[in-house]
Parts: C-alpha cells; sequence; structure tokens
C-alpha cells in the first residue's frame, strides 16, 4: 500500500494499528472548576486508541497496541476499547507501572478556563520499548497510526518511535499525527525538533498550522516537511490542505453546531485514514475528515458513532456550493436519505 493507494495484503493482516498510551478519563458531571466539580462519569481517551474506536466502528479491521497497568483501569481500558471492535490482543500489563488517569473540566480545551490534571507520570504506557512490544503485532497493519504524544512519554518511548519510523523496506504506510501537546515536553528544549524528524520519516503526517513549528502557512510546511507522500495541514475552521506530490487540495471545513469541541483532530485522522484505505481521491479523503470531524464536535465527548458508509460518501461527492451550505448538528450522523436535504441548509 503507497499513501495513495491500497495494495494487496497478507492474510491475517488488519487494516490499521494503531500504537499509543490510552488513559481512563474522568469528565465532570457539571461545569466549574475541577476544584468545585463534586463527581465525575469515568470515560477512555488518548489520540491513537481514539482513531483506532472510530475505525473500527467505521467497518474497518483495527489492532490497538498499548501498555496499561495490571489494575481495574487497565481492565476497564482493554474492555471498552475491546468493545468497539478493536483487537487488543497484542496490549501489554505491567504489573509495576499503573494505567495512567486523568481529570478534565467539561470547557473547551482552547478557552484559559479549560483545565486538565494529568496522572501519567511513570505510567505503564511510558515504559513501552522497542525491547518489551510486539514489533511483529505493530507492523501488521497495512497502516500504522502513531502520534507526537507517544515520544514526549520517556526516552524508551522516544526509542520506540524511532524505531517505527525509521524508513526500510517491507515496513507498513506510518501515519504521524503530529499532537504537539507542549505541556508534555516541559523541560524538553527539543520536543520541536524531536517531531519534526518522526514526522519526516512518516509516509502521512497530520499537524495542525497552529503546531507546526512556528512556521508561517501551509506551503511553509510543506517546505520544511517534503518527505512524507502525504502531508495533511490542518487549518481550523479555514479547512485543510494536503499536499501529495508536486500537487496541493484544499477542502474548507463545515459549518458544525458545536456541541464539546473536543475529539476532533482524532476524528479528522480516522475519517482521511478509512478514506485512504478505500483508494478515494485526496479531496474526498479530506472531506471524510471533515465530515468524521463533525460527528465528534456534535457530541459530549471524544468519541462519537461515525454516519453510515453511504451517508457519508453521498456528503463526500457533493458539488462544491453544497458542501459549501452544509450545516450539521447535533444527530446529524443518523440522518437518513429523508433528512440529508434539511442538513445542507444553513
Amino acid at each position: 500500500m503507497t499513501a495513495t493507494g491500497p495494495t494487496s495484503t497478507a492474510p491475517g493482516v488488519v487494516d490499521v494499528v494503531a500504537l499509543g498510551e490510552s488513559m481512563v478519563t474522568f469528565l465532570p458531571s457539571v461545569p466549574g472548576r475541577l476544584a468545585d466539580v463534586p463527581s465525575f462519569d469515568r470515560a477512555i481517551g488518548g489520540a491513537e486508541s481514539n482513531v483506532a474506536c472510530v475505525l473500527a466502528a467505521a467497518g474497518h479491521s483495527v489492532r490497538w497496541v498499548g501498555r496499561v497497568g495490571a489494575d481495574g483501569f487497565g481492565d476497564h481500558l482493554v474492555e471498552a476499547i475491546g468493545a468497539y471492535g478493536v483487537d487488543v490482543s497484542a496490549v501489554r500489563r505491567d504489573p509495576d507501572r499503573p494505567t495512567g488517569v486523568y481529570f478534565r473540566t467539561a470547557g473547551d480545551r482552547a478557552t484559559d478556563a479549560h483545565e486538565v490534571a494529568y496522572y501519567r507520570a511513570g505510567s505503564a504506557a511510558s515504559a513501552m520499548s522497542a525491547r518489551n512490544m510486539d514489533l511483529d503485532a505493530i507492523r501488521s497493519g497495512r497502516v500504522l497510526h502513531l502520534s507526537g504524544i507517544t515520544p514526549a512519554l520517556s526516552a524508551d518511548c522516544l526509542g520506540l518511535m524511532r524505531e517505527l519510523t525509521a524508513r526500510r523496506p517491507g515496513r507498513p504506510l506510518v501515519s504521524f499525527d503530529v499532537n504537539h501537546r507542549p505541556g508534555l515536553w516541559r523541560g524538553h528544549d527539543d520536543g520541536s525538533r524531536v517531531l519534526l524528524e518522526l514526522a519526516r520519516g512518516a509516509d502521512i503526517v497530520f499537524v495542525g498550522e497552529d503546531e507546526a513549528w512556528g512556521l508561517g502557512g501551509a506551503e511553509a510546511v510543506r517546505a520544511a516537511l517534503p518527505e512524507p507522500e502525504l502531508l495533511v495541514v490542518k487549518q481550523g475552521a479555514t479547512g485543510a490542505t494536503a499536499f501529495h506530490g508536486p500537487h496541493a487540495t484544499s477542502v474548507p471545513a463545515l459549518t458544525v453546531d458545536v456541541v464539546a469541541a473536543v475529539g476532533a483532530g482524532d476524528a479528522f485522522a480516522s475519517g482521511f485514514l478509512s478514506a485512504t484505505l478505500r483508494d478515494l481521491p485526496v479531496r474526498d479523503r479530506l472531506r471524510h475528515g471533515h465530515l468524521m470531524a463533525a460527528a465528534a464536535l456534535t457530541v459530549p465527548g471524544d468519541l462519537a458513532a461515525p454516519p453510515a458508509r453511504d451517508h457519508a460518501d453521498r456528503l463526500a461527492a457533493l458539488d462544491d456550493d453544497a458542501w459549501g451550505t452544509l450545516r450539521l448538528g447535533p444527530g446529524w450522523t443518523q440522518a437518513g436519505e429523508r433528512a440529508e436535504e434539511e442538513v445542507r441548509t444553513p
């Protein structure tokens, strides 16, 4: 398989393997400061496992590979992710380190009022390395999806990421979401350089314009990152631009009635990869990315049920004018053909 389309696969190979830390997430029962929230609801969170769950819900064969503690939170993660139809057989259990957890407020992550409290230092996932993980299982997908969160967890995790992004014959198509989280790199001056290094080893790269090494605009990002066969620069409410070979394709973002501004980046990557596995044109891959992001934005949590494939295909096939007037709100993923005309009207 190449970044521009799939080839035949060996028996037993899954569509996508996603590797990374998943954590138990505690979501507030009411809005407000963490200090004031009286109780929390339990969920799951993790960029790579989010992608795995969405792709499995969309009908792809997916394996999540990670490391969790031999504790109740680890049990919950493996069971919850597996319930989406994700293969969790290669997840390792660590008897000495705990499963990571975090708490967050209900507000938009982009606002100053948003709070996140991570309890992941010394977690089981931070001990992932090329020595203690099943590299055959990790490389058993047509696509291997990684993110820039993993190398920030420890030196061993960084070594594993360097092993997986090394360009060598026979490796799967490597997808890398830069996911630059400055808080994770606190005390490490080389975080941006490391992420750029890893991105250069990938075949498909997702990067937000606001996290792209301080470069000005999508063209500047491509100039600094010419190696990936496909580079997708996410431009927020403006849309996204994909660079493929000498070509650039831009697709505007959709108008969305946002319920919670969380999970959209992982959902976008899921939609784009799903369309890549189906060998759709680059424009349609971007559109499927926007549609999956809209699904995440119109539900309260990080994970949303994707639209039925034929429904998403019909929306992705709209002409430019109809795409530009499309407005999606809560419940749109359940809309059938009868409701399709309604969601086109702003």
